[in-house]
């Protein structure tokens, strides 16, 4: 299922102005949302021979409104294909793979329609066409498919709570509020975003809504990471503490670290205290402790 845009990019197969043409719908912009990347690419001489081992380095900008990665894009025409690697536990990291999980997000909420579905009921080529584009610009392991459309659907998944939360509830009581897609999101068909509002609005949803409000609730030890994730973190650990063992243990306390490295949850701190205690017992004492036998 594919929305006007998405069915107009299926037609444009050859061509660098095609090509282009390609990336707008795919990107959704247009001239009401200033596509202004918050990154751009420099590439190095390297990437000129051997385009498939490319390297670049990033470019902070401001930027106002979506951010479409239209330098992906540009790649793309140039046959530019960044290579992902990959940690010792075989799970994508580095910059380029950040620049990947970001782009699957971007087509995903931008191919897939708006519709209050599960990810698993979506059409199968629907999920193939996002893999297929991702495989255009980056090199991804064996076996990486189902770890890139994961990625998308909880980018889809996390998309539609946003429009939930910021643009759907707080104006429950306003519907005039309601009768346009936000305009930050201008690729959103008016069809489908009130067939969407109407889905959140609705009793089913509002008892899930509550249920899942209760659920988060009860959850006490909220890491700090932002996007980069546990991954991103070890990686940070890896450069700064390159002499520590970083286990499992110090990745779950150092995720609730704020920036000046102190726990400011006294539950948190509470939980880390057992942890370095269990730490310096022996392996036995240990299993003791938690409850798998005698020491």
């Amino acid at each position: 299922m594919f929305s006007k845009s998405q069915s107009k990019e299926a037609q444009v197969s050859k061509g660098q102005g095609k090509d282009i043409a390609v990336s707008k719908a795919q990107m959704g912009e247009s001239k009401s949302v200033p596509s202004n990347p918050a990154k751009e690419m420099r590439f190095t001489s390297s990437s000129e021979k051997d385009p498939s081992s490319a390297t670049f380095d990033e470019v902070t900008k401001s930027t106002r409104g979506v951010n479409t990665m239209s330098y992906v894009v540009r790649r793309k025409i140039q046959k530019i294909k960044l290579v992902v690697e990959y940690n010792k536990s075989g799970i994508p990291h580095g910059k380029a793979a950040i620049e990947m999980q970001s782009y699957s997000g971007i087509l995903a909420r931008t191919r897939v329609l708006l519709v209050d579905k599960k990810w698993t009921q979506l059409p199968k080529d629907l999920k193939e066409h996002i893999w297929e584009a991702v495989q255009i610009a980056y090199v991804v392991r064996e076996g990486g498919k189902k770890m890139v459309l994961s990625s998308a659907a909880k980018k889809w998944k996390d998309f539609k709570s946003t429009l939930t939360r910021q643009f759907i509830l707080p104006f429950a009581n306003e519907k005039e509020k309601l009768k346009e897609p936000p305009q930050l999101y201008n690729f959103i068909e008016k069809s489908q975003w009130d067939a969407f509002v109407a889905s959140r609005l609705s009793l089913d949803f509002e008892a899930v809504h509550f249920e899942q409000s209760q659920r988060r609730e009860k959850y006490e030890y909220t890491h700090r990471l932002s996007r980069k994730g546990y991954v991103g973190l070890e990686d940070q650990l890896e450069e700064t503490m390159p002499d520590e063992e970083i286990d499992r243990s110090l990745l779950w306390k150092k995720a609730r670290e704020d920036k000046q490295g102190n726990i400011p949850d006294p539950q948190v701190i509470e939980k880390a205290k057992l942890i370095d205690d269990l730490k310096k017992k022996s392996p036995r004492a240990r299993c003791f402790d938690l409850g798998f036998g005698n020491p």
